[in-house]
């Protein structure tokens, strides 16, 4: 059985819901879309999983049943492409509400005919995986549906102790001293989040919080621009998406997500589950161009990829951090739950005190036969106002915002 660990950062914090849109060449066949969600059930114990609870531990876990639980809801009207306004309806429908884990699988997946071909729209809980992770199932649903490849089994294995990161990746000291000083103020208070009390704290949540999501598409030749200007410049994409926000937003400091996959020896290749993390870059000094700040971005990058304490940063505070205090922090900012420690770790360390952040989150770039179009819908984390999703296919660059409205 697997722990929440990490992930128990995810458990308790609202909108914890992302999305991936995909369109397939394949005429729509709903047996067909039923036998694929099968096969990706069988092959991924996460798409069998229900939340878990012991109550003696305090301790969440993936709860692996004998039947899917990944939900199919197939849509009557025929669309014309992955632009209907449809789609986006459908995702808000979805995520509109808390999920009850405890009772509903973590995958969601609304389909569509097409005029010529297949639209999935998959729904994912943080909790099932990342945007690498999910990016990597979708991948499989496109081609198992296409030509019937079989779904590579995984078994699923999270991190699980601070021993799984580089020793040289230890808490900086005054992070060690925080961290110690709100364990100590939980030990105090024994204060304790119920899952039904952060449910309906959601509830709430979600109806006073809401978020809008604009897609832009950038051809080919205009990507391949963007790409032949990057090398130029000595500079990646991801470097150029950050310090464009930088700029149309204003802002000094934009949050990036960061795959570890490379780096973690509990996980295996096509595995669900969450082996990423984010720091934020911060650049102060003003630059005349986008690829002047791209050049200072990249330095930072660089600087963050190489040190181990940096990079690990996030996730060696949840990893320290009293699992009670993680699921009070965002309640306890947002929805009036007394619980100090919560309150200070949430907006001290996660700035769920106020919406005010900007982040970019960039799945890459990828080749697919199986794959006409496709484009990801970042999370809204309650701490962050605009978050950025950019995902790559065939050659056309898809960008996606969340962006709240309140």
């Amino acid at each position: 059985m697997e722990y929440l660990f990490t992930e128990r950062a995810h458990l308790m914090c609202p909108q914890m819901h992302f999305g991936l849109v995909l369109t397939s060449f394949r005429p729509y066949d709903e047996a067909r879309i039923r036998d694929t969600l099968a096969r990706l059930s069988a092959a991924h114990p996460f798409l069998r999983a229900l939340l878990g609870y012991e109550e003696d531990r305090n301790a969440y876990s993936y709860r692996v049943t004998d039947g899917a639980k990944a939900e199919l809801l197939p849509q009557g009207r025929i669309i014309a492409d992955a632009d209907d306004p449809v789609i986006m309806q459908a995702y808000q429908a979805l995520t509109n509400r808390d999920w009850d884990l405890f009772s509903e699988g973590m995958l969601k997946l609304a389909v569509w005919p097409m005029q010529s071909g297949t639209c999935f729209l998959m729904v994912f809980h943080h909790l099932l995986a990342d945007g690498r992770g999910a990016l990597g199932l979708a991948m499989e649903l496109a081609e198992c549906y296409a030509s019937g490849k079989q779904p590579k089994a995984v078994q699923e294995r999270l991190i699980a102790s601070v021993k799984e990161f580089p020793a040289s990746s230890r808490l900086p000291l005054i992070s060690r001293f925080l961290v110690k000083r709100a364990n100590r103020v939980q030990e105090k208070e024994r204060k304790r989040v119920t899952y039904r009390e952060y449910h309906a704290f959601a509830e709430d949540f979600l109806r006073q919080n809401p978020v809008a999501h604009t897609v832009k598409r950038t051809g080919r030749e205009d990507t391949d621009e963007i790409l032949r200007q990057c090398r130029a410049h000595g500079v990646t994409v991801n470097d150029w998406l950050l310090a464009r926000m930088m700029r149309e937003e204003n802002t000094a400091k934009v949050i990036m997500a960061c795959d570890l996959r490379g780096r973690l020896a509990c996980w295996s290749e096509g595995a669900l589950g969450n082996y990423s993390m984010a720091f934020s870059v911060e650049v102060r000094k003003q630059e005349p161009d986008v690829f002047s700040l791209a050049k200072q971005v990249h330095e930072q990058v660089l600087r963050r990829l190489k040190d181990p304490a940096a990079l690990y940063l996030v996730l060696q505070c949840y990893a320290n951090l009293d699992p009670a205090v993680l699921d009070a922090a965002c309640i306890a900012c947002r929805g009036g739950y007394p619980s100090r420690a919560g309150k200070f770790v949430g907006s001290m360390f996660f700035g769920f005190a106020s919406a005010a952040g900007y982040s970019v989150t960039n799945l890459g770039k990828i080749e697919s036969e199986s794959i006409a179009s496709a484009y990801f819908i970042p999370p809204a984390s309650p701490a962050i106002r605009k978050t950025l999703g950019v995902l790559t296919v065939n050659g056309v660059m898809t960008a996606c915002t969340s962006e709240r409205q309140a």
